[in-house]
């Protein structure tokens, strides 16, 4: 178990994180959110031992993770971390950075063990090939596949599917995290895209301002959001009372609701003049404006510009 116990950290006298308490079992795969500045890498570089602490105390297993002031070499044996700069050797071959902290001693057990690692990844076809002649995507699969070699307790990825492309993306997804989960690999990955959150992740830890704001099943978050920035991190998202879209007898609260959970109807109590339409494949996501206020809602079909249309809960 990972246990995080009421850590404060700043590379300078304001905090970047505060206050942060947490445990996590083994094996869960745990998503870190939150928009640009409010902590992400940070928590995960101090979860491995970059940084010496503030305040409060990290412990796997009941051991302790210290930062550099008690370690030469930075970071904890136990655990791997995946920063958003690769730190490949560009002058070897693809095989030979995956390999490059297992032992020699077996070698055979050495090249099976590459090999698997590459396939995860979809590198195989350029096993020989000088990491310098990679694109920056192909870098960053040869540099996930690296940090498995020698199997951590505890993995943590900074934005790893950032340079790949779409197409690559999905299929590394379910690989590498089905691998992991069938390692009982303690998994954590700072990410912009919801994806890795809903699809993969056991947990989400909402990050703002260095602090937590939920950690629950990410299922959980994205139906009961916190907050409109907690609902913002998984797309767009409209605030609306809800005397403006139902009959209500009760208190007028406000209420948050996606696009998805928006949808056109004859007699609808919300009243909106559609302003563009943005093809989503198997769907248009419509931008609209309702009293000087822009909402978004999905339809299945392209709706004309300016037309006027009532909306209720889906």
């Amino acid at each position: 178990m990972l246990q995080v116990k009421n850590i404060t950290f700043g590379y300078t006298e304001k905090p970047v994180i505060q206050h942060i308490e947490f445990s996590v079992e083994k094996g869960q795969n745990i998503a870190v959110l939150g928009e640009s500045g409010c902590g992400k890498s940070t928590l995960l570089k101090l979860i491995y031992g970059l940084y010496d602490l503030d305040e409060g105390h990290i412990l796997w297993n009941g051991t302790e993770v210290l930062g550099p002031k008690a370690h030469l070499v930075p970071g904890m044996p136990f655990m791997k971390y995946l920063a958003q700069d690769f730190d490949l050797m560009p002058y070897i071959t693809v095989a030979e950075n995956v390999g490059k902290f297992l032992s020699n001693f077996y070698p055979e057990q050495k090249g099976q063990r590459i090999w698997e690692l590459l396939e995860i990844v979809e590198m195989t076809e350029y096993a020989n090939v000088k990491a310098k002649y990679l694109s920056g995507g192909q870098q960053q699969r040869v540099a996930l596949a690296r940090v498995l070699a020698l199997e951590p307790e505890v993995l943590l990825l900074d934005e790893p599917f950032s340079h790949i492309d779409n197409f690559r993306k999905n299929a590394l997804r379910r690989n590498l995290f089905a691998y992991l989960k069938s390692k009982g690999i303690t998994v954590f990955v700072a990410t912009h895209d919801s994806t890795d959150a809903l699809s993969f992740a056991d947990e989400t830890i909402v990050l703002h301002k260095g602090r937590i704001l939920e950690k629950a099943p990410s299922k959980d978050i994205y139906n009961n959001p916190l907050n409109k920035y907690v609902a913002s991190l998984f797309g767009e998202v409209n605030e609306l009372k809800l005397s403006q879209i139902t009959f209500t007898e009760g208190e007028d609260e406000s209420i948050l609701l996606y696009p998805s959970q928006l949808k056109v109807v004859e007699n609808g109590l919300l009243k909106a003049i559609v302003k563009q339409c943005y093809f989503k494949g198997n769907h248009y996501l419509v931008k609209a404006v309702f009293d000087k206020k822009v909402i978004f809602f999905e339809h299945d079909e392209e709706l004309p510009l300016n037309l006027e249309v009532t909306l209720m809960i889906a």
